[in-house]
């Protein structure tokens, strides 16, 4: 979603990349798979963590990055993942989109080195903001420490907001922890730093306080009920609303997320290399395929025009 502004707006999905049983990415449905979500008004995360991004090589991203875009897909309503451990690669990725006219990156910070000073962090972000050198960019930092073990923290982006207004844009708060997403909201929306959830789960307080939307995984997999949400979140029902999804959510998480989002893939479209990931992930097994089925039953769960993926 893109409001008439520069700002990006509403759900967006770290979009699951499928891969063939040689585990090398198939452009052909990773284009239907982004198509499909944005003609459900779903942006398009790509290279995020349930991307699989830091499994897939710069080279391999800018493919795929290119491929979406041959196919007439909307650069404005894209924000790839370009952090990087090394920053050279995150220099030539966030420059490639921006190149490419995507609306946003999602950058994780250099994610390697643990108990790095608040220092490091700032010298990381400010040398790719300096490495671009285009006004066009606008970064939204990724905050998920309990996967990238190095948080991001608010004196962090203080400094950073305050040295680079506009390009440093906003944030996917995946920690987890609704206390620091409402630290964010208080004292940094108000500024035009725009406050994404980690998480459909807290899609709806991150509404009522003022955020921008939210970035979540299941995007790939439940957009219409997310988006209907972001979209009537002020109607009587929103609370309900958001148990439903809180309920399908919790439907995935009892596995590990990528391989059970793929199988349901799998499920509703009939195909069976939607279940292919990449190691060192492995795919759901035939007892926990069964059970993620009977789970989903149980939560109405459904993939409207799930034919467009196969």
């Amino acid at each position: 979603m893109t409001p008439t502004t520069d700002r990006l707006q509403g759900i967006f999905s770290p979009v699951l990349t499928p891969f063939g049983a040689d585990f090398r990415p198939d452009p052909d449905r990773f284009t239907r798979h982004c198509r499909w979500l944005l003609d459900q008004d779903v942006g398009l995360a790509v290279f995020g963590t349930n991307s699989e991004a830091n499994s897939l090589s710069v080279a391999e991203k800018r493919r795929l990055l290119d491929g979406l875009l041959a196919a007439g897909l909307p650069a404005s309503r894209m924000m790839p993942g370009t952090g990087a451990c090394a920053l050279a690669d995150a220099v030539e990725l966030t420059k490639h989109a921006v190149d490419c006219g995507c609306g946003g990156v999602l950058m994780l910070p250099p994610f390697y080195y643990k108990g790095v000073s608040e220092e490091g962090l700032y010298r990381a972000y400010a040398s790719v903001i300096d490495g671009v050198a285009d006004e066009r960019l606008r970064i939204y930092l990724y905050h998920i420490p309990a996967v990238s073990g190095v948080p991001i923290p608010l004196p962090l982006i203080e400094r950073l907001l305050t040295r680079f207004p506009r390009i440093v844009a906003g944030i996917k708060d995946s920690a987890g922890d609704w206390s620091h997403t409402a630290a964010m909201l208080q004292r940094f929306q108000p500024r035009g730093f725009d406050v994404f959830a980690g998480s459909e789960n807290f899609l709806l307080a991150t509404l009522r306080g003022g955020g921008a939307g939210c970035i979540t995984a299941t995007g790939n997999v439940n957009p219409s009920a997310i988006v209907r949400l972001y979209k009537t979140w002020k109607h009587a029902d929103a609370d309900e609303q958001q148990r439903q999804l809180d309920a399908q959510r919790a439907a995935f998480a009892q596995f590990p997320m990528i391989p059970a989002m793929k199988a349901a893939i799998a499920l509703k479209t009939g195909r069976a290399d939607w279940r292919h990931v990449r190691p060192p992930l492995v795919e759901l097994d035939a007892a926990q395929q069964h059970q993620l089925a009977a789970s989903l039953d149980g939560v109405d769960f459904t993939m409207p025009n799930a034919a467009a993926l196969a």
